[in-house]
């Protein structure tokens, strides 16, 4: 399969294209890599599908959203959030149902805050939620037998220990499992992971 990952630099990203490399021809998209993109830009959205055509898979690993109590949390903050991790996810299956081979499949990642919220989560906790229902319902709208999953994934151990927030989670070699499993065929409108 010819597969695009999305986030491919990151934590989580660089553990799915890892798992993928020697099987499957991947493409690696990011900020900063050899395809640049930035998920809250729809022409930078187009742009990387123009420059990827003809995919079998689109695995987004990426999203920004903004930490803090909800006093704190400004307009700007919700804009950003919304902007980036939700509607970028959006237009990855907007604009990419037309670059995607018919059967093709995408992945969009939401997050264990959808179904266990903490302090200071509440953009999360809605972003992923929001994305969870969107997987469901918009798999229903995919033309030419294309496929819509999402992965929940849980804390990532190697984020944990970044932020200092202690040894639990999962390792990102664990996590990047669930996006395998999304791309095999036959599943449709499912979110991956260990709360489903």
């Amino acid at each position: 399969m010819k597969i695009l990952v999305i986030g491919a630099s990151g934590t989580i990203g660089s553990a799915v294209t890892e798992a993928l490399d020697g099987e499957h021809e991947v493409v690696k998209a990011s900020r900063t890599g050899e395809v640049r993109v930035d998920l809250s830009d729809p022409a930078s959205i187009e742009a990387m599908f123009q420059a990827v055509p003809e995919l079998d898979a689109v695995l987004s690993t990426a999203g920004s959203a903004s930490f803090g109590p909800l006093d704190s949390l400004s307009d700007e903050d919700f804009a950003l959030s919304l902007g980036n991790k939700l509607m970028g996810q959006v237009n990855l299956v907007r604009l990419g149902r037309k670059h995607l081979n018919p059967g093709g499949v995408i992945t969009l990642t939401t997050g264990i805050l959808a179904h266990n919220p903490n302090p200071h989560t509440v953009i999360l906790t809605m972003i992923n939620r929001a994305l969870e229902g969107f997987v469901e319902s918009a798999a229903l709208d995919m033309p030419n037998d294309q496929r819509l999953n999402g992965v929940c994934p849980p804390m990532v151990k190697e984020t944990a220990e970044k932020m200092g927030w202690g040894p639990g989670g999962v390792p990102a070699v664990d996590i990047a499992k669930y996006y395998l499993q999304s791309i095999e065929p036959g599943s449709n409108g499912r979110s991956f992971g260990p709360a489903h």
